[in-house]
């Protein structure tokens, strides 16, 4: 999602709060809206409790299910796993945690938006029910380094701790207040790993993507027509998966110089953290020779079925556009590569048993 459209539903957010959010007991939002009051009136979904654990012991709070999907309240993350949680009246924003793992849900009259270290989620939203605040379980398994199990016979999800690499991820900025045109580009730099030269690799890799799109922008900066609108220059990440020796993340970069729109830009890398390599989907996929035709197939066959698929589509230009996620791949597109800009960044999941049917793992050869 482009910044122009972050700007906006912070603006709707502010003007339009939903009503009487309850965090354990407490009214942390007083506001009443309209739109709040209607969708409160609205007929609730079927749906059903879940039970909560934590390390395999039932907590008090309690999760339903709804949509296909768990949900758990935010005030288990707060209660349970120990997340700090606040609010912001102006931004009608919650924030829960901290790092590159905190996370803002943003109430508009619209839905309630969900970004983690700034970078927004496309397939992640969360609810208001009966006046409490949820978030979908996935969310937590993705991207707070939770692994959530879930039993649909009992309706109960047991909640765990993630085992992560032993690595320790800051963010640095590369900021410059030009007239007009302000740049800050957040990134990922690691520390604490066995091998200080995979480190280094991996920590100059990610600078030196950030240093060109730097570079770019202010060349463009240089050009600028002073009759312009002011320009920007905005970057965040996300860390995508964190186990089994790889990381995986994505850059997000978008430059607004004119016109109806700015663009986004993703920048995907995963890292062996063995050696420091960048990993391709051959890296990962190559014990199955067949690994290329069968992803492009999939693809061919997922992007034709996506109604802004505007054709062109004859096989991956390239082994880099894509991020994993637990037991699974997930292959991205440009926004205008194959589909039109309101489609945005095109995204398709296959499972490693998809690539490798024999049952191997995609990390085997990394040890």
């Amino acid at each position: 999602m482009n910044k122009t459209t972050k700007k906006q539903l912070r603006k709707m957010g502010t003007a339009m709060l939903a009503a009487g959010i309850l965090l354990g007991g407490v009214n942390v939002a007083a506001h009443t809206t309209e739109a709040a009051a209607a969708k409160a009136a609205a007929p609730a979904p079927a749906q059903k409790t879940v039970v909560l654990k934590y390390n395999g012991k039932i907590v008090s709070s309690q999760g339903v299910y709804r949509d296909g999907k768990v949900w758990v309240p935010v005030t288990f993350l707060r209660d349970t796993l120990g997340m700090p949680l606040s609010y912001s009246k102006a931004d009608t924003t919650y924030t829960l945690g901290q790092g590159y793992m905190k996370t803002k849900l943003i109430v508009s009259p619209y839905d309630i938006s969900i970004t983690v270290n700034d970078f927004f989620l496309l397939e992640y939203n969360a609810m208001m029910d009966n006046n409490r605040l949820y978030v979908p379980v996935g969310l937590l398994s993705d991207y707070l380094g939770y692994k959530a199990d879930w039993d649909a016979a009992s309706g109960r999800v047991n909640v765990l701790k993630k085992a992560q690499n032993a690595l320790t991820v800051t963010t640095a900025t590369y900021a410059k207040d030009y007239p007009k045109a302000p740049i800050k580009l957040d990134y990922p730099q690691i520390s604490g790993l066995a091998n200080s030269e995979a480190e280094k690799l991996i920590n100059n890799t990610i600078k030196q993507t950030i240093m060109n799109y730097a570079a770019n922008a202010e060349a463009e900066i240089s050009n600028m027509d002073p009759q312009y609108n002011p320009y920007e220059f905005d970057g965040t990440y996300i860390i995508k998966y964190n186990q089994d020796g790889v990381l995986s993340l994505v850059l997000s970069d978008y430059g607004y110089t004119g016109g109806a729109h700015g663009n986004t830009v993703w920048n995907a890398f995963t890292f062996s953290l063995k050696d420091g390599k960048r990993l391709l989907l051959g890296d990962l996929f190559g014990a199955n020779s067949n690994y290329k035709k069968t992803l492009n197939s999939l693809l061919s066959k997922d992007l034709k079925a996506n109604g802004g698929y505007l054709g062109g589509f004859v096989g991956l230009n390239t082994e880099k556009q894509f991020f994993l996620q637990d037991g699974k791949v997930t292959v991205f597109f440009q926004p205008y590569e194959y589909t039109a800009y309101a489609a945005g960044f095109p995204q398709y999941s296959y499972t490693f048993k998809q690539l490798l049917p024999g049952g191997q793992s995609p990390f085997a050869s990394l040890k």
